[in-house]
């Protein structure tokens, strides 16, 4: 369905974990807040008198050392603030009405118009504000939430055929196509069930080092304290597939290493003439392959990130994006920092994260 008369557009589909409300930079934020921008779809607390505000709020302006950035009025009532009186700041919005409306009624279509009647706003006008303040249209959401309830019946068990028609999918096959598990709904109900997957392991510097790979490629590689670690970690990535040693992984390995230590990307240099199997929603293959772009010795922002992917309001998507990241070094997550410069999270240790950089860097000057 499109244009007025549809919930969507051909934009890369998120699940539901990644569909949150994304801030811009700060800088950008607080600009809003000093222009009272009336359009600004995010909210400020202020922390000298414990209330929270829209941007476009009347009141006196603060200090900018004194105010924090939310993405919700949930989010800065769980940090400690009250709505602001004057502007309402608790007041549900639009958006807020057609996304509760839209999870209500995940499992039938939704037409723009519909929602449009909804809130008295245009087709096009809700198109537009949705997409600006959930970082996607109507339509990519209700996919992405049925998405993640189909997931979650999976794993829960059951019949595969009754989670995919309660999830709201016409069809399995609807299902396999929309959901974006990696495999066949009843492949990801026996936790990969069917696939095989080689591994190999060996100790370097930043620890241990677990690869595995189908017939397809790489589809893993961790980082541990311990080889049992590693292999346990494996494990419960696939906890059905069929698992085999397989030393010829070690080139993988060797060229993990080499793309830190002599600080080249994947892209220039393949291991033999095997490719990475890499398993995610569209919007996430994205991430990935925009962290492969990062030149070794450099690093970037999330914020950053994303506006090189044309995502400038998808910070916390590509944030959720990398740390769902399972190839390690070859898609180099690590080169991801927070705002402030500090090393935020990394799947794989901080410790390991800041060895790494250093090393990348130190290869990059020599």
């Amino acid at each position: 369905m499109r244009g007025a008369g549809g919930v969507g557009d051909d934009e890369a589909m998120r699940t539901g974990s990644e569909l949150v409300r994304s801030l811009p930079d700060p800088a950008a934020a607080w600009k809003q807040v000093v222009a009272r921008d009336r359009e600004g779809a995010f909210f400020y607390g202020v922390t000298t008198t414990g209330v929270f505000c829209r941007p476009g709020c009347a009141s006196r302006l603060p200090l900018r050392k004194n105010v924090l950035f939310f993405a919700s009025a949930e989010e800065a009532r769980v940090a400690g603030f009250r709505p602001c009186k004057r502007c309402a700041a608790a007041r549900s919005s639009p958006v807020d009405k057609v996304r509760a409306y839209i999870e209500k009624h995940h499992d039938r279509p939704i037409r723009l118009d519909e929602l449009g009647r909804l809130v008295e706003l245009s087709p096009f006008t809700i198109q537009r504000n949705f997409k600006r303040e959930m970082g996607v249209s109507p339509l990519s959401y209700q996919r992405a939430l049925r998405a993640g309830r189909l997931r979650g019946a999976l794993k829960q068990g059951g019949s595969v055929t009754q989670a995919v028609y309660e999830a709201g999918f016409g069809s399995p096959s609807r299902a396999s196509e929309g959901a974006a598990l990696g495999m066949t709904p009843t492949q990801f109900a026996r936790g990969g069930k069917g696939e095989s997957i080689g591994w190999c392991s060996a100790q370097t510097e930043f620890g241990w080092v677990m690869a595995g790979a189908t017939a397809r490629g790489l589809c893993w590689l961790s980082l541990a304290g311990s080889e049992q670690e590693a292999e346990a970690d494996l494990r419960r990535e696939f906890p059905a597939a069929t698992l085999r040693r397989d030393p010829s992984l070690a080139v993988w390995i060797e060229t993990a290493l080499a793309s830190v230590a002599q600080s080249f990307s994947l892209d220039r240099k393949q291991a033999g003439t095997k490719s990475l199997d890499l398993r995610g929603t569209v919007f996430q293959l994205r991430v990935w392959q925009a962290l492969r772009q990062i030149p070794a010795g450099e690093t970037r922002t999330y914020s950053q990130l994303a506006k090189e992917m044309g995502e400038s309001r998808a910070t916390r998507a590509v944030a959720r994006a990398c740390a769902m990241n399972r190839v390690a070094l070859l898609v180099p997550c690590h080169r991801v920092i927070g705002a402030d410069g500090s090393l935020t999270g990394y799947r794989w240790g901080i410790e390991r994260k800041k060895v790494l950089l250093t090393v990348e860097r130190q290869a990059a000057e020599s």
